[in-house]
């Protein structure tokens, strides 16, 4: 049985499964990250546990509960791993009530950090793991950006990247790029991880300024442009993608303006990795 708590920063997570898949997921990608004391401090407390009644013998299954609630349906038990990153994406999303948290890619370099709404269809991860892998910024997250409300910076969360489908390809090419192992046909497709960087795992404890805030549309074979976009049209968009500004209230509100006030925004359409690459390298060599 794996109990362990993981420092993943800037949360103590508490991980507990009976499954090897999860065992080895986690030795896989998560082996450079702090193991804690069991008196350590807990922001949350997961846990996979196996289905119950007679899919204990045909068809086993696995449930997803954090701190006694359990907001998924079961899934097939060779799906542990991935179900454990979904939850955990949603444990942090919903109950993270310090930070303001938004479904976004972030990656930063030298303290100032790009980020990439996660609109379906955009190619967020793909063009996250490019930027990592091939271009060497800092990955903050694939899936949730964090603002810290009292100093208005981003917090770093490096988590395996999640790739789905024809991206898992692409990216096992990259050089250095680390994938884990496919799990076909979950409710995403096949579904692969790759591992964070080394030099991101190592500046795991980070935070960063945002200055960049980029909508990207993939469209296969698509025209490459670049539009800049206002502060208020930004917002609409981004409010979209915000799990808890509203819950936050006013504190959520105003941590929301205040990134937008210290950014510019684009909205990009690309038709290749290169395009979306080269797109990104252009609005930061502008604003320099």
């Amino acid at each position: 049985m794996l109990d362990t708590i993981l420092r993943i920063p800037p949360f103590n997570v508490r991980v507990r499964a009976p499954f090897a898949d999860v065992a080895a997921h986690l030795a896989r990608f998560y082996s450079a990250y702090e193991r804690l004391e069991g008196t350590a401090f807990v922001d949350f407390d997961v846990e996979l546990i196996p289905g119950g009644g007679v899919r204990r013998w045909w068809r086993k299954q696995v449930r997803f509960r954090a701190d006694a609630q359990m907001p998924f349906l079961p899934l097939p038990a060779d799906q542990a791993a991935p179900l454990l990153e979904w939850g955990l994406n949603w444990t942090i999303a919903s109950r993270s009530l310090g930070y303001l948290v938004l479904h976004a890619a972030v990656l930063a370099r030298e303290g100032r950090a790009v980020i990439l709404p996660g609109f379906p269809g955009a190619g967020k991860s793909t063009l996250c793991a490019s930027m990592c892998h091939l271009k060497d910024w800092q990955l903050f997250s694939d899936e949730l950006a964090i603002i810290d409300p009292a100093t208005r910076r981003l917090i770093a969360h490096p988590r395996p990247i999640s790739l789905k489908n024809e991206s898992i390809d692409l990216v096992s090419g990259f050089p250095g790029a680390r994938l884990g192992p496919l799990f076909h046909d979950t409710r995403k497709g096949t579904v692969a991880h790759a591992a964070v960087p080394e030099t991101s795992v190592l500046k795991a404890e980070s935070s960063a300024q945002a200055k960049w805030i980029v909508f990207p549309k993939f469209s296969k074979d698509g025209t490459t442009s670049i539009e800049e976009i206002t502060r208020a049209e930004a917002f609409t968009l981004i409010q979209q993608q915000s799990f808890n500004q509203e819950r936050m209230g006013d504190v959520g509100f105003d941590t929301l303006c205040s990134l937008l006030s210290e950014t510019r925004c684009y909205s990009i359409n690309y038709g290749s990795t290169d395009a979306g690459l080269r797109a990104i390298a252009s609005i930061v060599a502008e604003a320099d």
